[in-house]
């Protein structure tokens, strides 16, 4: 069926490490139209950005954010919606992989956050999975059960894949395996 393009988001994540041994996640959304758009705030042409938002974060090994920043540098709005991003500090001290996305949804909620922003937010916790994971080898023998097992169908622990590349940690089901 033939189809013409008219909106397209980019979100873009980036991990870095620090020299200080912390870690970094640079998380962009951008959404520009196709077509010029004529809004409130007046015509946004074809190609310039209706949005653009940053957040920085910084994390320690255990997933704990020391440091955040959000800013929006494209807005629909501008003069109101680029006031909100110094309310993001507040993420300071969560920890990105346990209850994150929930605790988020609670801080950052209608009016008490951006919705653009709060959503990007959703995808930091995998990233800075991944980005502490590429200084690890996923299944050297230690005595920590594999961080990734367990929170995932692929990884449950009565998986087929657990018995074939994490054994140690594999536990059979009654009636499974």
């Amino acid at each position: 069926m033939p189809r013409r393009r008219l909106h397209g988001r980019r979100i873009e994540l980036e991990g870095f490490l620090r020299e200080d041994g912390r870690y970094e996640i640079d998380a962009s959304l951008t959404d520009v139209k196709d077509i010029d758009y004529p809004i409130a705030s007046g015509l946004r042409p074809a190609g310039v950005p209706v949005h653009l938002m940053r957040i920085r974060l910084a994390f320690d090994g255990d997933f704990n954010i020391t440091e955040a920043f959000a800013c929006s540098d494209g807005v629909p709005y501008p003069g109101y919606c680029d006031t909100i991003g110094p309310a993001y500090a507040r993420l300071v001290g969560l920890n990105l992989v346990r209850g994150f996305r929930r605790t988020v949804g609670e801080m950052f909620a209608d009016v008490r956050g951006c919705t653009h922003l709060t959503e990007l937010l959703a995808s930091l916790p995998t990233a800075a999975i991944q980005t502490v994971a590429s200084l690890r080898r996923d299944n050297e023998d230690t005595r920590e059960k594999p961080f990734q097992l367990d929170r995932c169908h692929a990884l449950e622990s009565s998986a087929e894949a657990v018995r074939r590349y994490y054994p140690k940690w594999y536990r059979k089901v009654d009636g499974l395996g």
